[in-house]
């Protein structure tokens, strides 16, 4: 059965931020009932104006009592895995165990030295965060010798609600990538930019890196963001979609991954992902959140049953 989930308002292209707005947004998220699950993702350095996305989920654990609340994805290489780990016990904590962790490297290597770290090192230090935060989770005390990361008879207390640990879904379109999604990994979130097509193969991989490492594709997970406008006109959809991409990324040439459009061609579209592979669909709508919701929920989820 697919579940579906929403994205929490996060981007403030005026530059102020409402917090009222997202505590409303929320409240309505959970009383429509066909949301399973609220997501952010990250963008530290930028232009738009952008929340950061663990203390966004901590202040939506507090507005939230039923939703899961994952990120797609924390871009782990560059924090502190020690530092990440103990936040995001909390979040669980905090949250009651709701939470999802979304973890990935990004595409832009570029922004690597700012955070200390070198590109070349990127997919090493990645999986060896990865390795410490479940032992810090997991274990009473924790002996580490890494290649990074150095700890000696360390504890970490309180541990996550969630045993052995929250789930951990991978994000990532490398074939790299989805194997250490299927080697590491709790499930799969694809990426708002993966198009329908690409997202086909990257299910296809995933399954037979699962096959190959002795893992049930049953019990994995798979989902996609998709970026969304529901609007009988086409083209005032696409209008809003475009501006959002220019300013987020600097770009607008993504008419290739984005669903937009009247609600019946909308959930056409959003089928084709569906049966593509994915189990959870992250509804991402980047303007008019509010009412954009509303639309999802009555226009375009009813048509996928």
């Amino acid at each position: 059965m697919t579940q579906f989930a929403i994205s929490i308002p996060q981007t403030f292209p005026t530059g102020r931020v409402d917090p009222q707005l997202i505590k409303d947004f929320l409240a309505r998220a959970e009383a429509l009932g066909c949301f399973d699950a609220a997501w952010d993702q990250e963008q530290i350095l930028g232009r738009m104006p952008t929340l950061e996305p663990v203390d966004l989920l901590t202040f939506s654990a507090a507005c939230t009592t039923r939703l899961r609340l994952g990120s797609a994805v924390l871009l782990t290489a560059l924090r502190s895995p020690v530092h990440l780990a103990k936040s995001l016990s909390t979040l669980d904590q905090l949250s009651q165990g709701r939470l999802i962790v979304g973890v990935g490297l990004g595409a832009a290597k570029a922004i690597y030295p700012a955070f200390g770290a070198q590109a070349e090192t990127r997919a090493a230090r990645f999986a060896e965060g990865i390795r410490l935060m479940k032992a810090l989770w997991t274990q009473d005390s924790v002996d580490f010798e890494g290649r990074f990361w150095q700890l000696k008879n360390a504890a970490m207390e309180p541990k996550p609600v969630q045993k052995p640990h929250p789930p951990v879904w991978f994000g990532g379109g490398h074939p790299n990538a989805l194997k250490r999604a299927a080697a590491l990994g709790d499930g799969f979130i694809g990426a708002g930019s993966t198009s329908t097509s690409d997202f086909v193969r990257q299910v296809q991989d995933i399954r037979r890196f699962l096959a190959e490492a002795g893992r049930d594709p049953a019990a994995f997970p798979i989902g996609k963001r998709v970026y969304i406008a529901v609007d009988d006109d086409a083209d005032r959809a696409w209008r809003g979609l475009e501006q959002w991409f220019g300013l987020r990324y600097g770009r607008t040439e993504y008419q290739h991954i984005a669903i937009w459009g009247p609600a019946d061609e909308c959930a056409a579209k959003v089928k084709e992902v569906i049966d593509a592979g994915a189990v959870h669909l992250l509804f991402t709508p980047v303007y008019d959140e509010a009412e954009q919701m509303e639309r999802i929920a009555a226009g375009v989820i009813p048509k996928l049953s």
